[in-house]
C-alpha cells in the first residue's frame, strides 16, 4: 500500500478544505478534453489579456520561477509546503484521495501529494513526489477546457515553443456549448517514468460506454512546482489509444 507516512506540522490546511473555497474552471467530459474534440472559450480578446497578465503575477508565473518576488530560498512558492519524503514508485492511490467536482466531472485531490493551494483557477502545490506528479497530470490539463485557460496555461505549462504552439492553436478554437454530461471519467493511472525533474504518467480514461483508453501526460519540475510539459507539436497529451481492460493500472477508489 502506498501511504504517505508523516505531515509537515506547518503545512496549511488544503486550500477545498478551507471555508467558502468554489471551484472556478469549467470542465467538459474527460475523453471530449483528451481528444481535443469540444472546447470552451470566451471569445473576448479583452478578457483573453486579462487572463494573460493574471497568470504572469500568479504564484508561478514565469518571475517566480526565476526566484523573483513570493519565491522561497528552497525553490518553492511562498505558502506551498510538503512532505517530500516518500519518494517511493506508487503501488496503490493514497489513503486521503477525495474527489471534487470541476464542471461536469471530478478530479482526484490529496492532502498529502497535492494539489494544497488555489489561486484563482490555478490548484497547486504539489508534492516534489511520484505522487504529487500524477495529481499534477490529472488536474492541471483538467483546466484547459475552461474559460481560465489562458492563467492556468502561463502559470502550468512549461514555458517554450511548444506551450507558444498550444496558445496560439487553442485561441482559434471557437466557442462550444458543454454538453451538460460527462462521457468519461478518471479511471486509474501508471507511472511510466519518474526523476525529480521530469514524469510521466499514463492515464486511464473510462468512457460511457464502460471501455477504457489511455493517454500519457508529461510534467516538469519547474519553478517550485510540478507543470505540464507540452509536447514539440503544441500538444498536451499523446493521442487517445483504446485499451483492453485495466490491467498494469493502478485504479483510483472511486
Amino acid at each position: 500500500m502506498f501511504r504517505r507516512n508523516r505531515r509537515n506540522a506547518g503545512a496549511e490546511s488544503p486550500f477545498w478544505k478551507q471555508q467558502g473555497w468554489i471551484l472556478s474552471a469549467a470542465f467538459l467530459a474527460v475523453a471530449l478534453v483528451m481528444a481535443g474534440v469540444t472546447w470552451l472559450t470566451t471569445g473576448d480578446d479583452e478578457q483573453a489579456d486579462r487572463d494573460t497578465a493574471a497568470g504572469k503575477k500568479g504564484p508561478l508565473s514565469s518571475a517566480a520561477a526565476k526566484g523573483g518576488e513570493g519565491q522561497r530560498g528552497d525553490g518553492r512558492p511562498d505558502g506551498c509546503r510538503t512532505d517530500d519524503s516518500d519518494e517511493a514508485k506508487p503501488t496503490a492511490p493514497p489513503d486521503d484521495i477525495e474527489w471534487r467536482p470541476l464542471g461536469v466531472s471530478k478530479v482526484p485531490l490529496s492532502t498529502s501529494a497535492g494539489p494544497l493551494r488555489s489561486s484563482g483557477p490555478v490548484m497547486w502545490c504539489f508534492a516534489h513526489t511520484p505522487m504529487g506528479a500524477v495529481m499534477a497530470a490529472h488536474i492541471i490539463p483538467t483546466h484547459m477546457s475552461g474559460s481560465d485557460w489562458r492563467t492556468v496555461t502561463e502559470q502550468q505549462v512549461v514555458a517554450g515553443p511548444g506551450r507558444d504552439i498550444f496558445v496560439a492553436q487553442r485561441s482559434t478554437v471557437p466557442k462550444t456549448a458543454q454538453n451538460g454530461s460527462a462521457v468519461g471519467s478518471y479511471a486509474g493511472f501508471a507511472l511510466a517514468s519518474y526523476s525529480p525533474d521530469a514524469a510521466k504518467v499514463q492515464l486511464l480514461i473510462k468512457n460511457g460506454s464502460g471501455g477504457y483508453g489511455s493517454t500519457f501526460v508529461a510534467v516538469k519540475w519547474d519553478g517550485g512546482d510540478w507543470k505540464v510539459q507540452p509536447k514539440s507539436n503544441g500538444s498536451l497529451y499523446t493521442s487517445m489509444t483504446t485499451v483492453m481492460g485495466n490491467a498494469g493500472f493502478i485504479m483510483w477508489r472511486v
